[in-house]
């Protein structure tokens, strides 16, 4: 995964150190972008990250989209409104909030959490956006913002009093 300064970082050593501490590998992602070109994170026991780039307009600001996901056997230690797959009654593959807090909607005047954002709205604008790229379109989406990217670090390098922080990746994906 990408670093602070966007350098890539494998894992294997890092979860080397993790299990012989007996600590949890925690990876965040900060452009869930990178995902279309990098390997997964399958080493980490839990991966969270930004996914606003994929179907959630800016709105000044904010809020956002993120998504969370960890190994089956921390799945129950899991904060609130999520989304899973789940079969319908004709068999048909679907997709619920799952793992919800029960008090945003039983509960409203004494819930302790914000219910003022639509959470599923994002998650749908989210998931149709992913529906409509594909495999194969996310990672054609991905190339194309490297690509953007490096021609954005060769111009800046051009530039008096600018240096750049890495090397811009030679990598042609």
């Amino acid at each position: 995964m990408p670093d602070f300064h966007g350098e890539i970082q494998p894992l294997a050593d890092l979860r080397k150190k993790c299990t012989d501490t007996g600590a949890l590998l925690v990876v965040v992602v900060n452009e869930i972008l990178s995902l279309g070109l990098l390997p997964p994170p399958t080493e980490a026991d839990i991966v969270c990250g930004e996914a606003q780039s994929i179907g959630v307009p800016m709105s000044f600001g904010g809020p956002h989209l993120g998504f969370f996901a960890c190994k089956k056997e921390y799945l129950r230690q899991m904060p609130g409104r999520l989304c899973g797959q789940t079969v319908d009654k004709d068999g048909k593959r679907s997709f619920v909030l799952t793992l919800s807090t029960r008090e945003q909607h039983i509960r409203r005047e004494k819930a302790t959490s914000n219910i003022c954002t639509n959470q599923g709205l994002f998650a749908l604008a989210f998931t149709i956006h992913m529906s409509l790229l594909g495999e194969i379109g996310f990672k054609q989406l991905a190339v194309l913002n490297h690509e953007r990217a490096c021609d954005l670090a060769d111009r800046l390098a051009k530039v008096k009093h600018v240096k750049l922080v890495n090397k811009p990746s030679s990598t042609k994906w």
